[in-house]
């Protein structure tokens, strides 16, 4: 029989334990005392044909998913509009993804479907480029400006020039759009901006169908090697360690599951910290080269990998920074990265009118997800940044007032 005194020391606990799981988010309740497994053991994840798909193929081919409980399968998707979908439908249940694309299926912008989706890991910074056509070596480098007369021209003759990126709310468009308003170039009203997926870059322009693009690698090198065109200017070069690709759950998964996702940031905190130690790259870059991934020569991908550039118009360059996938707090989800977004959407008519800056990239952005699994296995992170960030363009952004920053360009294609 149980005494009176143990009785209440009993209840008291129980009391206790439901006081600390009232403020816990929906399906973390119930599990605090049953065993840390995942709930879904059975991942598949999706990944496009670019080198930042690295951390998921790196922990799946390395068995760091496993160690954490996660039965991986990767399968790489034919576009960024395909990845989207099958993570909206729930054919894969997480992937790697333009930063824009969870803000977007949230929001319901530019044609996404109205799907919240959440972004509890950045996976990589830098390591983009802007390729221009072979025929503008030793007219244009890396000032936007040298290009407008040949934009002014084409449109005077109602030709105008044919600019491509990856995916219109995506990180391509945002670098691409700010880069030609940079030069005095809108993208909107001054040139044919143009969706293409990565892998299929090289081959348009190829057959003269872009006169430049903005894209991952190893794209930008494969089109250096082949003579198509040259680099303009890296990424990196308009924002130094600036967010690129994040891994990206459904919001109804991830408040289902938490354990698994929590699994996964583990591997994927494993994976890149093996891919920030450069004696791994060549491994990576053979890794990543295959058919099943991206279909590369491996040389092609390790030399960007390694902060070897070589522009493919005479100019050469040992980039300090170069893509990374672990140094510098790279994986904590930023609100302010969210914020920044939201700002060029307005800046370029994405949205109507004022944005709920805060409300929309508290929703999306989860560090609250990412620290949680980085204090089980120990890591201290960097911790949440607002310092404010200027881009090549000497145009200071305040994280406190995206509203302000969005009105800030004289190029612009502003609703009221």
């Amino acid at each position: 029989m149980v005494n009176r005194r143990r009785f209440l020391s009993q209840a008291g606990r129980a009391a206790g334990a439901a006081a600390l799981l009232s403020g816990l988010p929906p399906g973390w309740v119930g599990s605090a005392y049953a065993d840390d497994s995942p709930e879904v053991s059975e991942m598949k994840f999706g990944m496009i044909a670019l080198t930042d798909c690295s951390s998921v193929v790196i922990a799946h081919e390395k068995g760091f998913f496993k160690k954490h409980g996660i039965n991986s399968t990767v399968a790489k998707g034919a576009s960024w509009a395909a990845i989207r979908d099958s993570l909206s439908s729930g054919d894969i249940q997480a992937t790697h993804m333009l930063i824009g694309m969870p803000i977007a299926s949230t929001m319901g912008l530019a044609g996404s479907p109205k799907k919240p989706m959440v972004i509890p890991w950045l996976i990589n910074r830098n390591g983009q480029s802007i390729t221009l056509k072979a025929a503008w070596k030793g007219q244009v480098t890396n000032d936007p400006k040298a290009l407008k007369p040949f934009v002014d021209k084409a449109k005077a003759a109602g030709e105008p020039l044919t600019f491509a990126m990856t995916f219109p709310p995506g990180t391509h468009a945002m670098w691409m759009r700010y880069y030609l308003g940079a030069g005095g170039i809108n993208p909107d009203k001054d040139v044919s901006l143009i969706t293409v997926p990565p892998a299929q870059m090289v081959a348009n322009m190829r057959i003269g169908k872009m006169d430049g693009f903005c894209v991952g690698e190893p794209w930008n090198n494969r089109s250096v090697v082949e003579g198509i065109g040259f680099t303009s200017l890296n990424t990196q070069d308009i924002w130094k360690d600036h967010p690129e690709k994040v891994c990206a759950f459904l919001e109804e998964f991830a408040e289902k599951n938490p354990k698994s996702v929590k699994a996964v940031l583990k591997a994927l905190h494993e994976a890149s910290v093996w891919l920030d130690d450069l004696s791994n790259r060549p491994e990576q870059a053979q890794i990543v080269s295959r058919p099943t991934y991206i279909n590369c020569p491996a040389q092609i991908i390790l030399d960007r990998l390694l902060g070897n550039y070589d522009f493919g118009d005479g100019r050469k360059k040992k980039d300090p920074s170069y893509m990374i996938f672990h140094e510098r707090n790279c994986n904590y989800p930023q609100y302010k990265y969210a914020t920044w977004f939201l700002s060029q959407y307005r800046r370029w008519g994405l949205v109507d009118g004022q944005v709920d800056y805060e409300g929309i990239a508290r929703k999306v952005m989860r560090p609250d997800i990412y620290e949680a699994a980085m204090k089980e296995i120990g890591y201290q992170h960097g911790g949440p940044n607002k310092e404010s960030e200027t881009l090549f363009d000497g145009i200071v952004f305040d994280p406190a007032k995206p509203e302000e920053y969005a009105k800030a360009f004289a190029v612009n294609s502003l609703k009221a």
